[in-house]
């Protein structure tokens, strides 16, 4: 049986591809769990500067196996979601480094979630992103909820959740789900080539970038404002901002550490 999610590091780059291509790479346990350990590992080791979150095949992730528990009629489902869905959010959400989704076909349900939880997320011309739960009586979970009103907006995240139509990777990139959308054959290698960059870059800063950034939707502007100025102070207190002036002041290229 093959691995259900590959981890791959290099060059300061961990990409984790869910491995379960025969159904679309549908979540299960053994793949949530696999998931979850894949991104602990990205986001504790320092040797890792980015991270590819991708599929196998021709998915990027269906959403949560139908064949499975999960979803079984009379089932506790909150209890399942925090359990093995949560974690893998906020995992992603909480990493002090920049996360690429490079969604390369269907990304459904919680499988949409996982791709709107990264930072920066590129799509194929193939790619597809649905909320089908209303069509079996269920709501939008592992956070879309609240990551499709942050991002398309509450009329398009309304209508995403109730319509439950599958939007085009085109149509995503309007909505503002989407950074860009590359022809399928060349996805990969644009995400490879972007997580390398980043990696190059200030992550420390990305990481309080991120800080900053959630923190935005629930503050009022005058808490935004102290947010902002208190982990300022933390940027600058950083070797990366020191490195960063010193290069800019010696007309070269900086060579950031992530510290």
């Amino acid at each position: 049986m093959s691995d259900p999610v590959l981890y791959t590091p290099s060059g300061g780059v961990a990409t984790i591809t869910l491995n379960r291509p025969e159904v679309l790479n549908a979540l299960n346990p053994s793949l949530n769990e696999s998931l979850l350990a894949a991104v602990n590992a990205a986001g504790t080791d320092d040797n890792i500067r980015a991270v590819v979150i991708t599929g196998a095949g021709r998915a990027f992730c269906a959403g949560a196996d139908r064949a499975g528990t999960a979803r079984k009629a009379g089932a506790k489902l909150g209890d399942s979601l925090r359990e093995h869905y949560h974690p893998i959010i906020t995992g992603i959400r909480a990493m002090p480094k920049p996360v690429i989704a490079a969604v390369n076909g269907p990304a459904a349900g919680a499988g949409m979630s996982i791709a709107l939880s990264a930072d920066i997320v590129l799509a194929g011309q193939s790619a597809s992103f649905l909320q089908a739960f209303a069509k079996i009586g269920l709501i939008p979970d592992a956070g879309s909820t609240w990551l499709l009103d942050r991002y398309a907006g509450a009329m398009r995240g309304r209508a995403m959740a109730m319509l439950a139509e599958k939007i085009p990777a085109s149509d995503a990139k309007d909505y503002g789900l989407v950074w860009k959308v590359y022809a399928d054959d060349e996805l990969l290698a644009q995400a490879a080539a972007l997580a390398a960059h980043l990696a190059q870059m200030p992550t420390r800063a990305f990481a309080l970038i991120k800080q900053a950034m959630d923190s935005a939707s629930s503050n009022d502007l005058v808490a935004q404002l102290e947010v902002e100025a208190d982990l300022q102070t933390e940027a600058g207190l950083t070797d990366d901002f020191r490195e960063g002036v010193s290069a800019f002041l010696e007309k070269r290229q900086p060579a950031f550490k992530g510290r």
